[in-house]
C-alpha cells in the first residue's frame, strides 16, 4: 500500500523557520506532482505549494499568495521526498500541514492522489 508520511512539524516562534518533509513509499510508481496543503483551525483545507516532477512541466512550482516569498517547495526525486522550507513564520501559519502525492502505480493507467495524515505546525511566542 502506498504511504505518504509527513514529518518536521512542531512549535516555532514568529519569524522563525521550519522544514517539513514528506516521503512517498510502498510501491513502484511514477510521481507526477507532490505538494502541501494546510488546514488552519476553523477553516477548510487550502493549497500551499505544489511541485511538478516530470514532463514538460518538470520542476514547476506554484504557491499560495499567502506564502509566496516565505515558503519554498523542493523535491529529491531519488528519494521520493518533497520538502517545504518555511521562513518568516507568522501565527496565522499555524495549521495542520498535509502532504499529497499525485502518482501512478505500476500496472495502473490513471494517476491517483494519496494523502498523508498531517503534521502540526504551531507558530507562537
Amino acid at each position: 500500500q502506498v504511504q505518504v508520511v509527513e514529518s518536521g512539524g512542531g512549535l516555532v516562534q514568529p519569524g522563525g523557520s521550519l522544514r517539513l518533509s514528506c516521503v512517498a513509499s510502498g510501491g513502484f510508481f511514477v510521481i507526477h506532482r507532490m505538494g502541501w496543503y494546510r488546514q488552519i483551525p476553523g477553516n477548510q483545507r487550502e493549497e500551499v505549494a505544489i511541485i511538478s516532477t516530470g514532463g514538460s512541466a518538470g520542476g514547476a512550482t506554484t504557491y499560495a499568495d499567502s506564502v509566496k516569498g516565505r515558503f519554498t517547495i523542493s523535491m529529491d526525486n531519488a528519494k521520493d521526498t518533497v520538502y517545504l522550507k518555511m521562513t518568516s513564520l507568522k501565527p496565522e501559519d499555524t495549521a495542520v500541514y498535509y502532504c499529497y502525492a499525485d502518482l501512478t502505480l505500476e500496472g495502473d493507467y490513471f494517476g491517483k492522489n494519496y494523502w498523508g495524515k498531517g503534521t502540526l505546525v504551531t507558530v507562537s511566542s
